[in-house]
């Protein structure tokens, strides 16, 4: 442990006589304090939120980033390529030591970066925020500055009437059942969902949604809706008449509102406390009282929020699985510049990241069952190869293995006031740090146990 840490404050204080400190933190702190002042908000809170929060937590990860990604392929890539690694490895300290040193090193100095920077925004949102105006004010506290959790209706599982949909189909149909299986299959589970997310005019779509255990928690409490929906035909005005109630049916405490709002945006507004039944189910229903149809999407078109807790914990813990990021891209720079030159290294790392910021691509060719050709008709390939067939596989593995890191987003839930639990905080630290960091640890610290350092010396 003595050598591990020694290798890491070597690391650390390497940073800073290169200027690499003092350089960086002027970077970060000169952009979050520009950035608001060359971009105006529009004097609310969402305008507000988007500007000090979003875009400049989104600047600290993105330079951050980089620059962990730079800093570990170039420290030991270097330092093998120019001998100086030699006189640290034949001191009585194991390889794995010198690499997991030089990872804690580079932990240590994000935690600074990352410390100094968010926390400067922090400060900053707080004190911008007090010259909003006081409605303005108070819907920052509502909606930004508070810990945020989420209901949503039960996503429903089509694929057992999918399947007796297709046989029916088939039976009664001999133009389907010429059709591939798979378009069929598609085709149906379209339908299905259209039925459930469409509303057609005069129509009424209803939700309900069980608060379950939080149901004592949110006595006396108001909740927000946040939805969004399309139109089949754009409106002359740019909205729609939306009618939107809110409790158990045929009762007294049922809410009503009617609006104007916009589709193709998310729209944010309270319902009253204590609208759920005996049971904890709260009962939500919309009705069409225009002259087209709209459509809510099952993944994002409606969900209940309520308020969890404060601001200060939540930002804490999304700046902390900001970290976890960090720290996978330091082990990802580190692995390369384990076996390969501080160029090479930094292009390979660099590869990967655009691999892992490609998966609409990938969806996509897993959905079509082939990497070459599609049939245009049917928009899937006629007979995939063994190419196909082995190029889908391993896509949809590089699919898991990347939305395990991607399925954390940290910027977005502070900028909407969600809750970032403590159970997505260690699964953060588990599925990022633990499993795909660790990984490229092991990959890392093996080669550079067995690779031949006086060889590498010699080429230099």
């Amino acid at each position: 442990m003595q050598a591990l840490l020694a290798i890491a404050r070597l690391t650390f204080k390497a940073a800073f006589r290169f200027r690499l400190v003092p350089v960086l933190l002027t970077l970060l702190l000169g952009a979050v304090l520009l950035l608001p002042a060359v971009i105006k908000d529009d004097g609310t809170a969402r305008g507000l939120t988007q500007i000090v929060l979003t875009y400049n937590l989104g600047l600290i990860t993105a330079v951050l980033g980089l620059t962990t990604l730079w800093l570990a392929c170039g420290t030991l890539a270097r330092e093998i390529e120019e001998c100086q690694i030699q006189v640290v490895a034949v001191k009585p300290v194991a390889r794995w030591q010198i690499w997991l040193g030089k990872w804690l090193g580079i932990l240590f100095l994000n935690a600074l970066m990352l410390a100094v920077s968010t926390g400067a925004v922090y400060v900053q949102l707080q004190w911008r925020a007090k010259k909003l105006p006081p409605e303005q004010r108070e819907v920052l506290n509502q909606e930004i500055f508070v810990a945020r959790g989420s209901l949503r209706e039960p996503m429903p599982y089509l694929e057992p009437t999918v399947e007796r949909l297709m046989a029916e189909r088939v039976k009664s149909n001999e133009a389907l059942a010429r059709m591939p299986p798979a378009e069929l299959r598609k085709l149906l589970r379209e339908q299905l969902k259209a039925r459930l997310q469409v509303v057609p005019p005069g129509m009424t779509r209803r939700w309900q949604v069980n608060v379950g255990l939080a149901k004592q928690l949110l006595r006396d409490k108001p909740m927000f809706l946040r939805i969004k929906f399309f139109a089949a035909e754009k409106p002359a005005s740019g909205t729609l008449t939306a009618i939107w109630e809110a409790g158990p049916p045929e009762s007294p405490r049922r809410a009503r509102a009617v609006l104007s709002q916009a589709p193709e945006t998310f729209h944010e507004f309270s319902i009253p406390a204590n609208l759920f039944d005996d049971q904890g189910i709260l009962t939500v229903e919309f009705t069409n009282p225009n002259d087209t149809a709209v459509l809510f999407p099952l993944e994002d078109g409606f969900e209940v929020l309520y308020r969890e807790g404060g601001f200060a914990l939540n930002y804490f813990r999304g700046v902390a699985i900001v970290f976890c990021w960090m720290a996978l891209l330091a082990a990802l720079g580190l692995a390369a510049s384990s076996f390969l030159s501080f160029p090479v290294a930094a292009f390979v790392s660099l590869g990967l990241l655009v691999v892992a910021f490609s998966t609409g691509t990938m969806k996509t060719i897993i959905e079509q069952g082939t990497i070459l050709s599609v049939n245009p008709d049917t928009g899937m390939a006629d007979e995939p190869t063994v190419f196909d067939t082995a190029t889908v596989l391993v896509f949809k593995g590089l699919l898991g293995v990347v939305n395990m890191v991607r399925g954390f987003s940290p910027i977005d839930s502070l900028s909407t006031g969600r809750s970032i639990s403590w159970w997505q905080l260690l699964r953060a630290i588990l599925q990022i740090v633990v499993v795909m960091g660790g990984l490229f640890a092991a990959i890392g610290m093996s080669i550079f146990t067995k690779r031949e350092l006086a060889t590498a010396g010699q080429r230099g």
